[in-house]
């Protein structure tokens, strides 16, 4: 992205104010509204490990639109909404008349004369949450929940969540992320986020027809050989590989990357003591990662779970509030 379409993504997710208006991108984020991101989830948090209920978005209503479909990025969404009180709504977009030839455009005048209040937005173009954020009414806010290859800032900063509470200060922390570097927007969100919050070093790793042209411009270190990726590493970010990459000539076969890339015990012996394992999910066992090592010490998986929906609590009460001060 060049830099006068970053400043102008980042004028757009920002009130006069300086809040969190739409939240659509990690880049061009500044590290204090970051911080204030995962200083909001952990509010949300329990000893226990349970999430605090609040009413913070009583009388609100969240509407789900998910062109593309993620049972546990809708779900935790869902979930986050409801802790906070609102009211949710979730749009079938697959059945829905954008089927049948109604314009997106069309379709948010309809959505919008329904009075919501946030739409959490889930696309297969890149840009799509930007558009929408652009279209809107100015009560509305937009989240995205995933935009083709561009984006996915939740993903990312629950990521972040789980490294500042498991992994220390980011300061300290090389990150490798490991898989199809080219095609994930996960990867991309992660990468402006640690930049951001100030990451000792980043890793990425992959086969040379997985990783996009100037990666390099981003700030981080790219490897081929997973065993030469993962020294000095802290924490190791699994991709997970899409079946039209196996499908195609980008990648031979599903064993063939687990034998070159494939995460496992014996291999993240090269990394630094204690480092941990993360994955967006869901895994595919057997091709990103060995089963024992997405269940054993390593992992933090299921936490990564419950982290997201703290964080979408966290971004859901912050947007609307950053809507109200705009409005």
């Amino acid at each position: 992205m060049h830099v006068s379409h970053r400043h102008q993504a980042s004028r757009l997710q920002l009130s006069a104010a300086g809040r969190l208006r739409h939240f659509l991108s990690t880049e061009g984020l500044s590290c204090e509204l970051l911080t204030e991101i995962l200083d909001t989830a952990e509010s949300f948090l329990l000893p226990d490990g349970g999430m605090r209920r609040e009413p913070r978005l009583a009388g609100c209503t969240v509407m789900n639109l998910f062109f593309e479909a993620s049972t546990r990025t809708r779900t935790t969404f869902e979930v986050a909404a409801k802790k906070l009180s609102a009211d949710v709504v979730n749009i079938d977009i697959s059945t829905s008349s954008t089927s049948k030839g109604e314009t997106l455009r069309d379709m948010l005048w309809n959505l919008e004369a329904m009075d919501p209040d946030i739409f959490v937005v889930r696309h297969n173009l890149s840009g799509a949450a930007h558009y929408i954020a652009e279209q809107v009414t100015p009560r509305v806010a937009v989240i995205n929940a995933g935009d083709g290859q561009h984006a996915h800032p939740t993903q990312a900063m629950l990521d972040m969540l789980t490294l500042r509470r498991h992994a220390g200060p980011f300061s300290e922390l090389c990150v490798a992320i490991v898989g199809d570097i080219r095609h994930s927007r996960v990867a991309r969100s992660n990468i402006h986020a640690l930049q951001t919050l100030g990451a000792r070093a980043i890793h990425v790793i992959g086969p040379h027809t997985l990783m996009p042209t100037g990666i390099e411009e981003l700030g981080v270190k790219v490897f081929t050989r997973l065993e030469e990726g993962l020294r000095d590493v802290d924490v190791v970010i699994a991709l997970r590989i899409q079946n039209e990459r196996m499908a195609s000539a980008l990648l031979p076969s599903a064993q063939e990357f687990f034998q070159l890339y494939g995460l496992t015990e014996e291999r993240m012996q090269l990394a630094r003591p204690g480092a941990l394992v993360m994955h967006p999910g869901p895994i595919n066992r057997g091709v990103e990662i060995a089963g024992e090592l997405a269940d054993g010490e390593r992992s933090v998986l299921l936490q990564q779970v419950s982290y997201g929906i703290a964080v979408r609590m966290a971004v859901l009460s912050m947007t609307l509030q950053g809507q109200k001060e705009a409005g």
